[in-house]
């Protein structure tokens, strides 16, 4: 499709429909699949899992993107349905004063009157009072003389929506194409990443288990935010033993009922869920929505220290590229990479960036 026809001026209804399909035809790119590396099984249990770790980190940051490219674009897609309405409003106004004026013309060539009343009908802010009081009629003969000025003021906004649309429709397009490309990095991570943990044998896959258990255990024993000292077990309260209530209690709980629920990324659920898909749903379903992914959940919510976190508030990690649910005991829920379920790991177990607080 080619995108500068969007900027040419619609002047007509054929050129809105033109609009309408060129939005509805709108496609990503496709792309071929990225070629897999072939796994190494000399290397340490130490190496693979930092090569595997980059992978998925990879991956996520390009999972963010394309959730951030889908909020977009979704809002995007609303602002040109809205667009298109507009349009076809502004269209059916223009040619109802080209009527009215072609109309005004042959009555005056006649030397006769035009229906006053039809003219306040159109261009009056009550057409109500025109058929209640015939003595507006000969207002609306007086307002013959704006129809020339109200066609030109029409047909300027009529413009202005149309170079609208078409510039909607073209950022539509660089954010789908965003999207695909993306959606590209993500699948040829995780495919190299897949391909790795293949071709693993069995003990080295039994040692990559061990290792990180025993990662588990350290980054418990690091925690030096709230309930360091000895919390709530439970993951119900804080580590100074206040019960958690409310929305967070309420946010708390839907997230670790996705437990088990594989990750999958771009997904807000019910079934499976991405990092920023899980926080987000679960804030959703206490009646606090916010934003979508772990960046925009970071930069918009309010921020809070870490000593100070409690459950239900979010810890924000690496670059902003995941996110976890605190629900108490140095720990959190979450859903952390492709092949994995949603569950529950220590709050200390990556790199932490900070934590925000949803619903204040």
């Amino acid at each position: 499709m080619n995108l500068s026809t969007g900027g040419r001026r619609l002047r007509s209804r054929s050129s809105l429909a033109t609009l309408a399909c060129a939005i509805a035809l709108v496609s990503g790119p496709s792309y071929a699949v990225p070629s897999e590396p072939t796994p190494d099984n000399d290397k340490s249990i130490e190496a693979i899992q930092n090569e595997l770790d980059g992978l998925y980190r990879e991956a996520e940051v390009a999972t963010e993107a394309y959730n951030t490219a889908d909020v977009k674009a979704t809002k995007q897609e609303k602002r040109l349905k809205s667009l298109r309405k507009d349009l076809a409003r502004t269209e059916n106004r223009v040619d109802d004063l080209h009527d009215l004026a072609g109309a005004a013309a042959r009555t005056q060539y006649h030397g006769g009157d035009l229906a006053a009343t039809g003219i306040q009908l159109l261009l009056g802010d009550h057409p109500d009072e025109a058929l209640d009081e015939a003595s507006q009629a000969r207002q609306a003969m007086r307002n013959l003389i704006n129809v020339s000025e109200s066609q030109k003021t029409a047909r300027a906004e009529l413009s202005r929506q149309t170079d609208a649309a078409a510039k909607e429709l073209r950022e539509l397009n660089n954010t789908r194409t965003d999207k695909a490309e993306s959606k590209q990095k993500i699948e040829g991570k995780i495919a190299e990443a897949e391909q790795i943990e293949a071709g693993l044998k069995e003990q080295q896959t039994r040692k990559l288990a061990q290792l990180e258990k025993e990662q588990a255990r350290e980054a418990k024993s690091r925690w030096t935010g709230s309930g360091s000292g000895g919390g709530n077990s439970t993951g119900t309260g804080t580590g100074g033993g206040t019960k958690v209530s409310g929305a967070a209690a309420q946010a708390v709980a839907f997230a670790k009922a996705q437990m088990g629920k594989p990750y999958v990324w771009g997904a807000v659920g019910p079934s499976s869920y991405d990092c920023s898909g899980l926080t987000s749903a679960a804030w959703a379903a206490a009646g606090h929505p916010i934003p979508r992914t772990s960046q925009a959940q970071w930069q918009g919510l309010t921020r809070v220290s870490l000593a100070s976190a409690r459950p239900g508030d979010l810890i924000i990690y690496y670059g902003a590229t995941h996110v976890g649910m605190y629900i108490g005991n140095g720990q959190i829920v979450h859903a952390p990479r492709p092949g994995r379920t949603v569950t529950i790991a220590p709050a200390a177990s990556m790199p932490i960036v900070g934590v925000v607080r949803p619903g204040v």
